[in-house]
């Protein structure tokens, strides 16, 4: 069985709701995921935006959120997930606003695309002391099991 990646709040390809972005309460949507590899010691998740700042110009990929070390045995992230709610052992990382936690959707141009990446590892993470996406990538180099993708789209109105 492979790992997937799902949200009840918007299905793959599909628009995300604008609760989950700036225009609305900027809360993370709910995430739930399944198959994860019985060897897997713990979860990852990066959510990023390749498409800023123009979608017909990309220059860089935004990043919103960065968690690692959540539990292999977690099935997903509650609805408006913050640091309070995330499973015990869950450690955050830096995003673009130079913050941990969430970040949604607030492109300033064009209809742009969110990859939700979910990464099963081999190993749980040392404290990286809130990493940003570059520093999990590289302590996570080599212990990737199994990913699972899940791409929401917005579009400011």
């Amino acid at each position: 069985m492979s790992m997937t990646l799902t949200s009840s709040a918007f299905s793959a390809g599909g628009s995300m709701p604008s609760i989950h972005t700036c225009e609305g309460s900027d809360l993370s949507p709910p995430l739930s995921w399944s198959g994860v590899p019985a060897a897997a010691k713990s979860l990852a998740l990066i959510v990023d935006d390749p498409d800023a700042p123009d979608p017909a110009a990309p220059q860089r990929t935004w990043v919103h959120w960065v968690l690692y070390n959540l539990p292999a045995d977690a099935a997903g992230l509650q609805h408006g997930a913050t640091a309070h709610t995330l499973p015990q052992g869950t450690r955050e990382g830096i995003n673009d606003w130079k913050r941990t936690g969430y970040g949604g959707p607030c492109p300033p141009i064009g209809r742009h695309r969110y990859f939700h990446k979910l990464y099963a590892l081999d190993l749980v993470l040392p404290d990286l002391h809130k990493p940003t996406k570059a520093q999990l990538e590289h302590a996570m180099h080599g212990h990737i099991l199994e990913q699972a993708e899940l791409i929401g789209t917005y579009q400011r109105t």
